[in-house]
């Protein structure tokens, strides 16, 4: 595959895996049975705002993003475009789908909404434009402090989870099933969507897929 047809690859897997995590987003709130960490604290801070959800998103990813600066971490294509796209993803599908009442609907949508959000973890991360704010927060704490990721990013959802339940924020079966469920589909997936490595006789250095998979936006 030649460089330009990589990151042209690269370019659309990346986009197209933000927009797929928003409306996969969309589908765990319109299911109402728990969301997954973040999105239970921009959904408390919607209810509290009265903002959309999507725009609480991007309001706080642009924070995220300024706490870079003291832990000197430098965003990527991908970093930005994620403060963005996923809001935007996200709105726009709650606008589009309608409201779920049955539980007989709300649990199809729950389960389409963790597989789709594997997918598109895997689609977003293969293209290697960058980590998500809060991703790229938490291995800038982790090399600033020392402490294992295990311990930071347990610390900051945790932190997240509770603050966005007491603002109103949904957590349920959705939340815990989630969490046992999205590794191993983010894993599976990104197996699926590798993008191949340049040629070695190529002049550009191709980038090492990433060892460590960060799992979220």
């Amino acid at each position: 595959m030649s460089t330009r047809h990589r990151l042209g690859r690269r370019l659309i897997q990346l986009y197209a895996g933000l927009a797929l995590y928003g409306a996969s987003s969309a589908l765990l709130v319109e299911a109402g049975l728990g969301l997954e960490p973040w999105n239970v604290l921009h959904q408390g801070l919607a209810e509290l705002t009265g903002l959309t959800i999507g725009v609480v998103s991007i309001i706080v990813g642009a924070a995220v993003l300024l706490l870079w600066v003291p832990l000197r971490q430098r965003p990527g294509l991908g970093t930005v475009s994620n403060v963005f796209v996923i809001g935007l993803a996200m709105d726009g599908t709650l606008a589009l789908v309608p409201d779920a009442h049955s539980l007989a609907v709300r649990v199809p949508l729950l389960l389409a909404g963790i597989v789709l959000n594997g997918a598109a973890t895997g689609l977003y991360i293969s293209a290697r434009f960058g980590p998500g704010p809060r991703d790229g927060l938490m291995t800038g704490l982790h090399r600033r402090t020392g402490r294992s990721i295990r311990l930071i990013r347990t610390g900051i959802e945790v932190a997240v989870v509770v603050t966005g339940f007491l603002l109103g924020g949904t957590i349920g079966v959705g939340t815990v099933l989630y969490a046992v469920s999205i590794g191993p589909l983010a894993q599976l997936f990104l197996r699926v969507f590798a993008v191949p490595a340049a040629s070695p006789r190529s002049a550009v250095v191709a980038e090492a897929t990433p060892k460590r998979a960060i799992l979220r936006p």
